[in-house]
């Protein structure tokens, strides 16, 4: 028997158009409140005579408040959000697609958010928001939830919530000295357990380091007590790069910047880059979590999103443990069904 949504797609095709584009003005003013309607907009790819009546809708609706500083969410506007948001995935088929990417990538679980963050930088939020939630889900005693660097981290860093258990503790996966500041895994542990009022520790480090100094600072006894912590998480949370904007971002040297375009590199995690195989043709020393670390560590949790990192999660995922989590949206997903 089909679903009432089915019959509406077959006999009421513009209605659930007009309501998925309403959703989707109402999800990107809560980002981005408070926020005028021109930056809406072009936000949006929308004109703003098309906008203007959208808006004085959903305002004679009280779902949204325009103010001198902007549009903002009602709390009814908030709450019919949430309402609408299974019936929303329902209706743009991310409940199938899921399901068609986790038999795809042979992963023990997909959550796809709506959009594409290649398009829409609030999708970031989102990515985060479905992040801190997984997290949440596998909480249970003493947590050691290690954590790598980059812009998607950071993003999940400001969607935690005080809600965590008082018993978790955030780590950096591996050193990042050198790294934009606000992107370090030792900015985002920090980060993350002030929002949600739990504790932290740091690796001063560099995220490469010759052989030598390497050793050197295996036998530092701060550095060893962090590094012991890393390598008893029970959770991991990181994202999945695109190699070349990963090997420019570390400065690379101009002889392994050969190996990883001369080796076809379309992504990187924890410093390995990859090829569309899934081979790893190049591997960056770094001092902290391995990737062969992964298969003893119960809960593992991949967050990354945008059309153009499709290539980079294919890649990553042929040799990801089955048990991996990966957090995306709608653009990514859409590009891997693609492929």
């Amino acid at each position: 028997m089909e679903s009432l949504i089915d019959i509406q797609k077959r006999l009421l095709p513009d209605l659930l158009e007009i309501m998925q584009k309403r959703h989707q003005i109402l999800r990107s003013i809560r980002f981005m409140q408070p926020v005028g309607r021109r930056s809406l907009a072009q936000n949006m790819g929308l004109t703003e005579r098309v906008l203007r009546s959208e808006v004085e809708f959903l305002n004679n609706q009280d779902l949204i408040d325009i103010k001198t500083s902007g549009m903002i969410m009602t709390e009814e506007g908030i709450q019919l959000l949430e309402n609408l948001e299974s019936m929303m995935r329902e209706i743009s088929g991310i409940n199938v697609m899921e399901q068609e990417l986790k038999s795809l990538l042979n992963l023990h679980e997909i959550v796809i958010v709506p959009g594409n963050s290649d398009e829409s930088p609030w999708v970031k939020e989102e990515l985060g928001r479905a992040s801190a939630a997984s997290m949440k889900r596998r909480l249970k005693g003493n947590t050691i939830i290690a954590v790598t660097g980059g812009s998607t981290m950071a993003a999940v860093a400001e969607r935690l919530t005080p809600d965590f258990s008082d018993e978790t503790l955030f780590v950096p996966a591996r050193g990042g000295i050198g790294e934009d500041v606000k992107n370090q895994a030792n900015t985002i542990c920090a980060k993350m357990a002030e929002h949600t009022g739990t504790r932290h520790r740091v690796l001063y480090v560099p995220d490469q380091v010759s052989k030598e100094v390497y050793k050197s600072f295996l036998k530092e006894p701060m550095i060893k007590e962090v590094l012991n912590l890393i390598k008893s998480a029970n959770m991991v949370l990181h994202g999945i790069g695109d190699a070349i904007t990963m090997a420019e971002r570390r400065k690379t040297t101009e002889e392994d910047f050969e190996k990883i375009t001369g080796g076809h590199a379309v992504g990187e995690a924890f410093g390995y880059y990859f090829d569309e195989a899934g081979e790893v043709v190049h591997k960056v020393p770094t001092i902290g979590l391995q990737l062969e670390d992964l298969s003893h560590i119960e809960n593992v949790i991949a967050v990354a999103g945008g059309s153009s990192k499709a290539k980079a999660i294919r890649a990553y995922m042929k040799g990801a443990p089955h048990k991996t989590v990966l957090i995306t949206d709608e653009g990514a997903a859409r590009e891997l069904l693609k492929g």
